[in-house]
């Protein structure tokens, strides 16, 4: 018998590995069929009529301020904003300290002055 040389062994050994490997390998179904919701022909006259849209390539925001829905009267929160702006502790939170806590003891200057002027417009 002829004995093996050391290169014969490891090609040997390396087929042996690409046969196994291959005979492990998963079978290729193709691509997956398509489900849609919409016909071919939705599809292209939705596609005609986005691309015969007007502006459609102009960024957000380009054609000037965009509308929207109001909900307060402009007086209450100009008032809101006024009395936040001017809340004497507005910038302290109760983790600012170690072991303390926020207790407002300071009135609102808004609010002195409305008291003052006798207006009691108060949120």
């Amino acid at each position: 018998m002829k004995s093996l040389s050391l290169t014969q062994v490891v090609a040997i050994g390396s087929f042996a590995l690409l046969a196994a490997a291959g005979a492990k390998a998963e079978s290729y179904e193709g691509v997956q069929p398509l489900a849609s919701a919409k016909s071919r022909a939705e599809v292209n006259a939705e596609a005609a009529r986005t691309a015969s849209a007007p502006d459609q390539n102009v960024v957000r925001g380009s054609r000037g301020a965009e509308t929207m829905a109001v909900s307060r009267d402009r007086a209450g929160v100009v008032f809101e904003a006024m009395r936040t702006a001017a809340a004497p502790d507005q910038n302290v939170t109760s983790g600012s300290r170690v072991n303390s806590k926020v207790v407002s003891t300071l009135q609102n200057p808004v609010d002195a002055r409305a008291a003052a002027a006798g207006n009691s417009n108060r949120l």
